[in-house]
């Protein structure tokens, strides 16, 4: 990789605060652990009142050697998602007046990279035109794993309703267009740019890893880790992991990392900019940039 390039990364807010029963996603938390994140974490990640874990459901967009990349995205519009009412038919959000805001138009992606193909990180990938689900983004590439893939295809010719609905409106239809790149660990989006494997959470999930000037590396590891709840406590899996023994294996080989090489990383749901970890007796710690 060359490390001489400036990276610039804005968070594109689509839900915030998302928020989750903390044994209704982690469904092995104990009272003990979040008594001890209580002590520990910031404000903002958990409503220890509530017993509810806060996420923010986003886009993370990124500017690095002369391409635009849009991390994951979202939930969407006027998609039909009858189990969860927050998400379901929804209209009128400020998903593309916050990309706006961020100095970028849809047109001005050159990458849309999807770390896995849940329902709530591929919605704004198609927006509805004239009856029909089209690309939001018409110059991209989208960029996904093939395994990923074949997975979500299965569980939607098993069933229309699996994942959502969501392989139907948000997947297929850039299929059909012909925009979708597979990539798999080790391949390079452009110079300084490296897919890494997250498996576990879900069969082909990937990351973004980042070299660049005047800041560590930045890794975007999707839904590796949820919450900064799960840095503290690793073996904590969730409710939607498809393997949750990976999903746990890999969430600690991934936070070794992270302390070995003072590596960013910026997960999926984060309500924050960046966290780093640290380690200190066999224990990691989160700490946040917001």
């Amino acid at each position: 990789m060359l490390l001489h390039h400036q990276i610039a990364v804005d968070r594109i807010i689509d839900i915030d605060p998302f928020a989750l029963p903390a044994d209704f996603l982690f469904p092995s938390v104990t009272a003990e652990n979040l008594k001890t994140a209580a002590a520990i974490l910031p404000a903002g990640h958990v409503d220890f009142a509530t017993g509810d874990i806060l996420l923010a459901i986003q886009s993370h967009l990124i500017r690095f050697a002369g391409k635009t990349i849009l991390v994951d995205t979202c939930v969407g519009e006027h998609k039909s998602r009858p189990l969860r009412a927050e998400w379901n038919q929804r209209s009128g959000t400020r998903y593309l007046s916050n990309l706006a805001a961020a100095g970028c138009r849809p047109e001005q992606i050159d990458f849309v990279m999807c770390t896995h193909l849940h329902a709530d990180h591929v919605g704004w990938n198609t927006r509805l035109e004239s009856g029909r689900w089209g690309p939001t983004f018409p110059r991209a590439r989208y960029l996904m794993s093939q395994r990923e893939l074949d997975q979500r295809a299965h569980e939607s010719r098993q069933s229309a309703a699996a994942n959502h609905g969501s392989f139907q409106d948000s997947v297929a239809p850039l299929l059909d267009a012909d925009v979708v790149d597979v990539k798999k660990p080790g391949d390079e989006i452009n110079d300084g740019t490296m897919i890494v494997d997250l498996a576990g959470h879900s069969p082909g999930q990937i990351g973004l890893k980042i070299a660049a000037t005047a800041r560590s590396p930045v890794l975007f590891c999707g839904d590796a880790i949820h919450s900064p709840l799960q840095v503290l406590f690793p073996d904590l899996f969730s409710k939607f992991c498809s393997d949750p023994a990976l999903a746990i294996e890999t969430r600690r080989r991934l936070l070794e990392h992270l302390v070995g090489e003072s590596v960013e990383i910026i997960p999926g749901h984060l309500r924050g900019r960046a966290m780093r970890i640290s380690e200190k007796g066999g224990h990691f710690y989160p700490h946040i940039d917001t």
